[in-house]
């Protein structure tokens, strides 16, 4: 039987609560679809970077989700945690350890994954107008997130190389 040892937990959960603080931090409401605008892709981006895909889905979709519970958007809790998720998943797929260009290339497809999947719920809950409507915040949000998580990768594995090795090697291996 596989165990998870206890430092991925302990990231994982701490990441989990970094989104959710920094998704109810700043919002700011889109009349379209009572939506909100938030900078909880800039931790999902940084985050996905910084410890692999597997945080980043779990990080991104538990804490994008768990701000939509306690906020009162219920209803968006799984569109927000596969959006979310996925978007985490893709950018450390792509992102992790693959120099400026795979994080240019993690975001670019976390992006296209977030933004597509919020347009596709939000025409199915709101129609056309709506989902449209909201297409720029999220591509807004996004730019954002990349615009700050990759530079904010860069300094924090500046200041603090050993940061990329957890999650690595043996931690995800059976013990």
């Amino acid at each position: 039987m596989r165990r998870l040892p206890a430092l991925i937990v302990a990231i994982a959960a701490l990441m989990i609560a970094l989104v959710t603080v920094v998704t109810l931090l700043v919002r700011i409401p889109i009349p379209a679809t009572q939506g909100y605008f938030n900078f909880s892709d800039v931790v999902i981006y940084f985050v996905s970077f910084t410890f692999g895909p597997w945080i980043g889905f779990i990080a991104g979709g538990l804490g994008t989700a768990i701000a939509d519970l306690v906020s009162g958007f219920a209803v968006f809790a799984p569109i927000s945690f596969l959006a979310h998720g996925l978007q985490g998943l893709l950018a450390g797929l792509l992102g992790r350890g693959r120099g400026w260009q795979g994080l240019l290339l993690g975001w670019l497809a976390g992006t296209l994954a977030m933004v597509g999947i919020y347009f596709l719920a939000e025409l199915f809950l709101y129609g056309i107008g709506a989902a449209a409507a909201e297409v720029p915040a999220n591509l807004l949000q996004n730019l954002g997130g990349g615009l700050i998580g990759i530079p904010l990768f860069y300094a924090v594995r500046r200041a603090y190389p050993p940061i990329t090795q957890l999650g690595q090697g043996r931690t995800w291996r059976e013990e």
